[in-house]
């Protein structure tokens, strides 16, 4: 025995053998029970703490996942508008030698055209699109297609009447459809 108080009171007569014995089977016991409830917690906490890392691992990828399919979505409408444009444009020939301003992006731009598609313009028969830096005339109908997927890339003109504020001191006065500025 290494406990040296058990064998003192084995030696004076009061505790027998099996008191003994049955003392040191309960300590064992409730040694063996705080070690594996400390294991346990800490087998609970590691494993708690994992799954909290792999919940955030999981999030993060669908954030990213959502992301990368929002940036294809839009890399998807931009082709399409591309070729929207390009399969639709109106040529525009030589004879092009009057100079359309127009605003784009709070910035005036500049097309050159003629005297018909100028009419159409102004009549809202046709549009004008952006396409890699560049300005193009395209009919109403694509100019609107266009419009629906990004209303960023084209340029339409209505072919309804202004309403006329009252309280304008010009409100008499129209603008002639000929003027070039």
């Amino acid at each position: 025995m290494n406990n040296p108080f058990q064998e003192q009171l084995l030696k004076a007569g009061l505790v027998t053998k099996q008191q003994v014995h049955k003392a040191k089977k309960d300590k064992h016991k409730k040694n063996k029970q705080n070690r594996s409830s400390k294991n346990s917690y800490s087998v609970g906490e590691t494993a708690l703490k994992a799954q909290q890392t792999t919940n955030e691992k999981a999030e993060r990828d669908r954030e990213l996942n959502r992301d990368r399919h929002e940036q294809a979505q839009k890399k998807a409408i931009s082709a399409e508008i591309s070729q929207l444009i390009t399969n639709n444009s109106i040529d525009r020939t030589d004879d092009c030698d009057i100079a359309y301003n127009f605003q784009h992006n709070g910035k005036v731009k500049r097309i050159y055209i003629n005297n018909n598609l100028k009419h159409q313009l102004i009549l809202g028969k046709c549009g004008i699109a952006r396409i890699d830096g560049r300005y193009e005339l395209v009919p109403k109908s694509i100019a609107e297609k266009i419009q629906k997927r990004n209303g960023n890339r084209v340029i339409l003109f209505d072919d309804k009447e202004h309403k006329i504020d009252e309280n304008d001191s010009y409100a008499g006065y129209q603008i002639p459809d000929d003027l070039t500025w």
